[in-house]
């Protein structure tokens, strides 16, 4: 890391261009799911000076839900998982950031999921900064946090004849974050 922290403290955007929210799930036991939030947006205050000052908040759009199966992704949005129609967004808002060493920080927050409000920490990784060719200032941040699916309501599963069910419990939910200094 050649940038100084203290030189990025500012106000961010999330740029969906170049950010993806993604999750990992285990099926049948034996394979695993990748899919992505294709709608969200995100803002944060980064203060590179203290980062406990620092926050950050997210909201995805649940219908937006992308597994590369269309028949899958339907079932992922009815009440059997994500309800999108009800509950037509996921939230994340931070409620504290630890600076854990000169590139990795800890975000603590509550995690929403169908009106369920978990707290999580989320382990992120500064992967650096960069002026862009319009001339903004970019920063990008990766990281995942494993969450329990039953502990948000999503309970749904079925059976394996040779035991063991069809969904993991565990989904690991997996940040690549672009975010775009405001003037």
């Amino acid at each position: 890391m050649t940038t100084p922290l203290a030189s990025l403290t500012g106000d961010y955007v999330v740029d969906p261009d170049h950010t993806q929210i993604g999750f990992v799930a285990r099926h049948a036991m034996v394979t695993k799911v990748r899919g992505a939030f294709n709608e969200f947006e995100g803002t944060g205050h980064f203060d590179g000076e203290d980062p406990s000052k620092s926050q950050v908040s997210v909201t995805i759009k649940t219908a937006s839900i992308d597994t590369r199966n269309e028949q899958r992704d339907g079932h992922l949005r009815t009440n059997d998982f994500l309800d999108a129609p009800t509950y037509p967004d996921i939230t994340f808002a931070s409620t504290g950031v630890e600076q854990l060493d000169s590139t990795h920080f800890r975000v603590t927050g509550d995690l929403t999921i169908k009106d369920v409000t978990r707290p999580i920490d989320i382990d992120f990784e500064f992967q650096g900064s960069a002026q862009d060719p319009f001339g903004n200032l970019r920063v990008g941040f990766e990281g995942s946090v494993p969450i329990s699916r039953k502990e948000f309501g999503i309970t749904w599963n079925a059976a394996l004849e040779g035991g063991g069910v069809l969904v993991g419990d565990k989904v690991v939910l997996e940040f690549e974050v672009s975010a775009i200094r405001q003037p």
